[in-house]
């Protein structure tokens, strides 16, 4: 595959107007904010082509765009990053140093691309092409193999000259949009659930035989509990996201500590190779896991950052801090009260495992002040379970039960206080 610049003349006063008429409307849309719409914005194709000491990736899309451009280690992977944009093209076939690749919307107003690679790489050339033929625009990226000294040596992140002042623009938009409307102080404050559907944007999670994506799942059930909770009007309720993008572990639990949450409930559904095996279980926090599976299960879900294309490098000391403080036991046992509860009103509205409350070293549960638990929905290795995970009738029975473990712990809380 040879991807090749095109060039060309305007000629006559007319189209010459024309051009500058067009240069003009662009940069008024891009001063407005307005430009890199998610709607706007399509990837017609992706492709990869094998080369003489070289791979090239191509991202083909139907606007010209800005990226940013990385590599990581452990795995080594090809990091690509672009505006929020609509993806509709097929999967093409690794080739060359592509061993796969993935792609979501990593955060709002930011898509990622993570290319899992063979070997370590560096980034040899990086470029865009205007339309030509039957192309549209496109973001060409060459990588080559080199040694794991080269590899340390030359990671850096490159971008296309327009990506900096994307970032600012979308982080002042963010500033504006977040903004909150003054509200009344409630008169009395209601309990804040913070629910976390797992994985989302490049990490789809687990897939079922259907195709059933993990991340879609979880976002539907967690939409589900949202609306019992509501409704009761006892509560209040966020969730970590609610749409498709990624949240790095570590921000999911600091969303529940940022708004003093009162309980943080992350939402999975697993996949095994035993398709026999069904049922939801109920994980809290532990140095000790209670058992094989549940140690294999932490092990997998820890590493939904390394999916999503996250840095690492700066979290070792979070994930290496010790769990014996006080105040950590403190709301370890709170999350075991929960977690009880959750097993008995679960088990009244779907199936669960055998030794349904299980703990392992998850480090979505991590948070010092926040009481949290991790909820395994069922296996989408199973297809009577991943038959019930796609059924909303299903979602809103877990929805009745959590709304019911929820009273019940709170009920416990307050006959605490006034112990």
């Amino acid at each position: 595959m040879t991807e090749k610049p095109t060039t060309g003349l305007m000629k006559g006063t007319a189209r010459g107007m024309a051009g500058l008429f067009l240069c003009l409307l662009m940069l008024v849309v891009n001063l407005s904010g307005k430009a890199f719409a998610a709607k706007d914005i399509q990837v017609n194709e992706v492709r990869i082509g094998e080369h003489a000491g070289y791979t090239r990736f191509v991202v083909d899309m139907n606007s010209q765009v800005p990226y940013e451009i990385f590599t990581l280690s452990g795995p080594y992977r090809v990091v690509i990053d672009l505006p929020e944009l609509n993806w509709a093209q097929k999967k093409s076939k690794p080739l060359g140093l592509v061993a796969g690749y993935r792609y979501g919307l990593f955060r709002p107003g930011v898509s990622r691309i993570v290319i899992d690679t063979k070997k370590p790489v560096a980034i040899k050339k990086h470029f865009r092409i205007a339309p030509g033929g039957k192309s549209g625009h496109r973001v060409v990226i060459d990588i080559i193999p080199v040694t794991d000294q080269t590899f340390a040596a030359t990671s850096r992140k490159v971008t296309s000259p327009d990506w900096p002042d994307y970032i600012k623009r979308h982080q002042q938009r963010d500033v504006v949009n977040s903004t909150p409307a003054p509200t009344p102080a409630p008169e009395k404050r209601k309990p804040m659930i913070i629910l976390d559907p797992g994985h989302g944007g490049p990490d789809p999670g687990a897939i079922g035989s259907m195709g059933t994506y993990e991340k879609k799942v979880t976002l539907s059930v967690a939409k589900a509990v949202k609306a019992a909770l509501e409704k009761s009007g006892r509560y209040r309720v966020r969730l970590t996201r609610d749409r498709d993008f990624y949240i790095p572990l570590r921000q999911r639990y600091q969303v529940a500590e940022k708004h003093e949450a009162d309980l943080f409930v992350s939402l999975h559904a697993d996949k095994i190779d035993r398709r026999n095996v069904r049922g939801a279980s109920v994980y809290t926090l532990s140095e000790n896991a209670s058992d094989k599976e549940a140690a294999k299960l932490a092990a997998k879900e820890n590493k939904s950052d390394l999916i999503a294309g996250v840095d690492l490098s700066g979290y070792d000391e979070v994930v290496a801090r010790t769990l014996l403080d006080f105040e950590q036991r403190a709301t370890m046992e709170q999350s075991w009260h929960f977690a009880e509860m959750l097993v008995k009103d679960l088990g009244q509205e779907i199936r669960l495992l055998r030794n349904t409350h299980r703990f392992a070293g998850f480090a979505v549960l991590k948070s010092p002040t926040v009481p949290s638990v991790l909820i395994e929905l069922g296996y989408l290795s199973n297809r009577k379970d991943e038959k019930l995970l796609r059924d909303p009738v299903h979602h809103r029975k877990i929805g009745s039960a959590l709304l019911r473990a929820v009273d019940a712990y709170f009920r416990r809380q307050n006959r605490l206080s006034r112990s």
